[in-house]
């Protein structure tokens, strides 16, 4: 499932999906350095204002955080290819409420690059006039990149949706981190949002994707750890 960490990645590991070896970066991304391809996963932007239309005030800031961490690992990588696996917004109308500054950080990170927005089951309509290409699956080198994952004995894939966390035990108290959830086959990615909330990786929602045993990537203050879902709490 995972194999000892071979690229100069910083508190990254380097896991398989298929034939494909890929760096979990603790920042929560995936980097394909064969493809210079750099995933994320359900960014959930303007979720902060979803809430305040309806009447629930929270910080209005989890747009340009998201944005400035996105950002930074662009940068940190300069991909060839960014692939965002849905829930780019956290509702349809999202994208209307963008501030002017958030949509000038998007155009930077996307100048030079090509940029996929894959539709989720928050925004499952195609996003205009905010750069990039939207797709409802992008597929390269046998690998399957999409929202919701499909149905058991897909090859190569992943997906997104399921915002996987883990939680895990120790020092007489458990901790829940948000994690990579994968079996050397597919991948479920974790949510890369501010206010992205999470699902346990025991939940059966993860049994109905994995028919055999997977590997919880769990994102530390410092570095990924590799811990088995069985370990799990």
């Amino acid at each position: 499932m995972n194999v000892a960490v071979t690229l100069p990645v910083r508190g990254g590991a380097v896991l398989r999906i298929r034939d494909a070896e890929c760096v979990a970066d603790v920042a929560g991304i995936l980097y394909w350095p064969e493809q210079r391809l750099l995933v994320v996963s359900d960014l959930h932007l303007e979720k902060g204002s979803a809430f305040a239309t309806r009447g629930q005030l929270v910080p209005p800031y989890d747009t340009t955080d998201t944005l400035r961490r996105l950002g930074a690992v662009v940068a940190r990588y300069a991909p060839q290819v960014v692939v965002s696996l849905g829930d780019n917004f956290h509702d349809r109308t999202g994208a209307g409420r963008l501030a002017e500054e958030n949509r000038a950080m998007l155009a930077d990170m996307q100048r030079g690059r090509d940029f996929i927005w894959i539709t989720g089951n928050h925004d499952p309509e195609p996003l205009t006039n905010l750069g990039g290409l939207s797709a409802d699956s992008f597929e390269v080198g046998g690998v399957t990149f999409r929202h919701i994952a499909a149905k058991k004995n897909a090859v190569g894939e992943v997906s997104g949706h399921l915002h996987p966390v883990a939680i895990v035990a120790g020092r007489g108290r458990s901790m829940r981190r948000r994690c990579f959830a994968g079996d050397g086959n597919r991948l479920v990615m974790p949510a890369f949002g501010a206010y992205a909330g999470g699902l346990s990786i025991r939940d059966r929602a993860f049994a109905s994707i994995f028919d055999r045993a997977f590997m919880a990537h769990v994102l530390g203050e410092e570095r990924v750890y590799a811990i088995g879902s069985a370990n799990c709490l």
